[in-house]
Formats: structure tokens, C-alpha cells, sequence
């Protein structure tokens, strides 16, 4: 469990953390991932959420990271993610009225669909009419 290895965080604002590290702890859209020295070579989808990794000195640090992805070759991995940052410097107001915005969006979102299947469906059905006029006049 010594072994260690080096891994970087790159977000959308520039390199948040650079350094040797025993393991990596984060949510894939697979599921939880965990890497340690030695993992086998890949690319894997982060997911929003917590990504904690354990410094060389034994220390766990965790920060909250956007959607991005990370790659792991060469004992290396490095994780491209659109934000990053430390739990304590969340702005709980901001986030709570994030939040909110973002569930009116939602609602907002969900009729837009409604409306685009009705659509569809009108769409669908002028066009068996019009193919059943077609077929009548022939």
C-alpha cells in the first residue's frame, strides 16, 4: 500500500491539484471508482459529486468536482473536470438559490418535452392522414 502515484485535477478555471497520491476516490457513471498505484489503463466518465484522494503522507483531502472525465496510463492519472472545488468554500445561499433555479428549469424543461411529444404525435398523425387521402384518391 506504499506504492504511490501521480495525479493532477485540471478543472475549467486551471490546475486545482498536482501531486504524488495512494489512492483516488470518485463517482463515475458507472459507480463508485477507486485507483491505486498500478491500476490498469483507462478513460472513465466522472460524474458530478465528491472525489477524495490520500496524499502520500496518509492525509485524505476531497473536493467537489463537475462532469469530466479522467485517464489513467503510465502510473499517471490525470482528471478533466468543468469545476472544482473545496467543500468549505461552497456558498450554501448561493447553492440552496442554484438549486432552486435549476429545479424551476426542470419543470420548465418537462413541459417543453410535453409539448415537442405533442408535436410529434400531431406530426405522425397528419401524415397517416395525408398518406390515407393519397391512397384514397388513387
Amino acid at each position: 500500500m506504499g506504492e504511490s502515484y501521480f495525479f493532477r485535477i485540471i478543472a475549467s478555471s486551471g490546475i486545482f491539484f498536482e501531486g504524488k497520491v495512494k489512492a483516488v476516490l470518485f463517482r463515475s457513471i458507472d459507480g463508485d471508482m477507486v485507483l491505486m498505484a498500478h491500476h490498469e489503463e483507462m478513460i472513465i466518465a466522472v460524474d458530478v459529486g465528491p472525489l477524495s484522494y490520500q496524499t502520500t503522507d496518509g492525509e485524505w483531502h476531497r473536493v467537489i468536482v463537475g462532469v469530466g472525465t479522467a485517464q489513467f496510463a503510465n502510473n499517471r492519472c490525470t482528471a478533466l473536470v468543468d469545476t472544482c472545488e473545496l467543500p468549505e468554500n461552497i456558498d450554501r445561499l448561493r447553492a440552496e438559490q442554484a438549486l432552486e433555479r435549476a429545479q424551476e428549469q426542470m419543470r420548465q424543461r418537462k413541459s417543453i418535452v410535453e409539448y415537442k411529444m405533442s408535436q410529434a404525435s400531431l406530426a405522425r398523425a397528419l401524415t397517416r392522414l395525408k398518406e390515407t387521402s393519397k391512397n384514397n384518391l388513387q
